[in-house]
């Protein structure tokens, strides 16, 4: 298949994804907020694209929920060139993807990453994952949660789901508090080896991200806390603000190559806590 197709695709498909997310995300908070959408141009002048990204905030069930598309290229720096596959020769890139973050008001429902992308240099491959943070631990939850990414990652191959869990394990990981972020998910990067099996696999994790957030919502988005949880969770989510500032290779991919500031930093909490 033609590169430029391949890109078109890929692109239309986030971009989709990006509607499916927040029409359910406003069916489940079913209250006058709603998403408040911001287009942003990378370079007019070079006509190196650019995305939308989309936050609803201090919702009923949401505090905070972050949806943001791009499609950006360009040529990476010297610097830069070292880190990412296929750019040594010129150093041009052409990327695309999807990104939620969800910050819940119930301290019972944890906080939800996702993210897929297709990103091309000299070759094109996929990469993204999906993964949890709560709070208050839940084991039966934790449980379906794992069950339901190994589901969709068994029904591509029986091997995805070990490979990326302990790939997400060792990725969602703060070494300087020697702790894990969450309890962990799937997390995959540089799938190159049949396109048309590898998007089918990204698709199906977008799928399987929607149906996750909607169940574990929809079961505890009533449940009772009081105010000792709701102050655990902002501790929690102080973990967060710090692996995604320090460690998070998306941030500093989009800060890097000159992304909109405001997208890039959505994952962050409106209020997050540190002793």
């Amino acid at each position: 298949m033609d590169e430029k197709i391949k890109k078109e695709i890929a692109k239309k498909w986030f971009k989709t994804l990006q509607n499916i997310i927040c029409l359910e995300i406003e069916k489940i908070e079913n209250s006058p907020k709603k998403f408040v959408s911001k287009k942003w141009i990378k370079n007019k002048k070079k006509n190196e694209g650019g995305g939308e990204f989309r936050i609803l905030s201090n919702g009923k069930i949401f505090e905070k929920v972050g949806v943001n598309f791009s499609q950006v290229n360009g040529k990476f720096s010297k610097k830069i060139r070292k880190k990412i596959p296929g750019t040594k020769k010129n150093g041009n890139f052409w990327a695309s993807g999807i990104s939620v973050v969800m910050h819940m008001k119930n301290p019972n429902i944890p906080a939800m990453h996702f993210n897929t992308r297709f990103i091309y240099t000299s070759f094109g491959w996929f990469g993204g994952g999906i993964d949890a943070t709560p709070c208050i631990k839940d084991t039966n939850e934790e449980r379906w949660f794992h069950k339901e990414l190994k589901k969709t990652c068994d029904s591509h191959n029986k091997d995805f789901y070990h490979k990326y869990k302990k790939w997400c394990d060792n990725y969602f990981y703060l070494p300087h508090r020697n702790e894990t972020r969450g309890i962990g998910g799937i997390f995959f990067d540089y799938k190159k080896k049949n396109w048309e099996k590898d998007f089918a696999f990204v698709r199906d994790v977008g799928i399987a991200f929607v149906n996750i957030f909607k169940t574990i919502i929809l079961k505890k988005y009533k449940k009772k806390w009081n105010t000792k949880q709701k102050e655990k969770q902002y501790l929690k989510r102080g973990r967060y603000v710090e692996f995604n500032l320090i460690y998070d290779r998306g941030t500093k991919f989009g800060l890097e190559t000159g992304g909109n500031v405001d997208a890039i930093l959505m994952s962050l909490p409106t209020i997050a806590k540190w002793i």
